[in-house]
């Protein structure tokens, strides 16, 4: 008998085909046929594992979303590490969810297919729901622990906070996807580090006291 992981693998070659496949031709082009000709396996290996086109989509749309928190959660050691401030972390961690690069385009079409079918299938729209409350549950607990440490003043509530911030990157990410080489001269990133700078900055208003002995 295959091994679990032996499975996964399966599953996770699959989502791979199912992504890029969206990300050339869009979500009408995922069939049983072509993600099968794009994995290099047979129609029936892919109906062994995936009963639907749904199915399929749902769980592309969680190996996206994975790698994307592997990157986040990254980022976060990487700022504890170095001893960041939260506002400079939580910065870069928001600028995961931007499509910047073909890697971001590529989760990018994906998220919005996924997005865009939750509209029709109540148990995607619930998935595509989960996944902005944990978004914005994160954001909030940042804003929170940045009130610990004095960057965040304490009387600010952290929820509408994260609301915010939520809305801002993600219209952010749809204006990159649009026009990936920026507007009027200046490149997407840079207008990208510039709209959260100043977003973040009408929240972390103060200096981090843990870090307060760096030089």
């Amino acid at each position: 008998m295959p091994r679990t992981a032996d499975h996964e693998e399966r599953r996770r070659q699959i989502a791979a085909a199912v992504c890029a496949l969206i990300a050339e031709h869009g979500l009408d082009a995922v069939t049983v046929a072509r993600t099968a000709a794009t994995a290099g396996i047979s129609v029936g290996l892919v109906q062994h594992y995936f009963r639907t086109k749904d199915e399929m989509l749902l769980h592309a749309f969680a190996q996206v979303t994975a790698r994307i928190r592997s990157r986040v959660d990254e980022r976060v050691r990487d700022g504890v590490r170095h001893r960041r401030p939260i506002r400079r972390v939580l910065a870069e961690a928001l600028a995961e969810l931007v499509p910047l690069d073909e890697t971001r385009r590529a989760e990018f079409r994906v998220a919005r297919a996924f997005a865009g079918r939750a509209l029709d299938v109540p148990r995607l729209a619930e998935i595509d729901a989960e996944t902005g409350r944990a978004l914005r549950a994160e954001i909030a607990q940042a804003v929170h622990n940045g009130k610990e440490c004095g960057e965040v003043d304490p009387g600010l509530d952290p929820w509408p906070a994260a609301v915010r911030l939520a809305a801002v990157t993600e219209g952010l990410a749809l204006q990159v996807y649009r026009d990936p080489k920026g507007v009027r001269g200046i490149p997407a990133a840079e207008l990208v580090d510039s709209v959260l700078a100043a977003e973040l900055a009408l929240v972390f208003t103060g200096e981090c006291r843990q870090y307060a002995d760096r030089p």
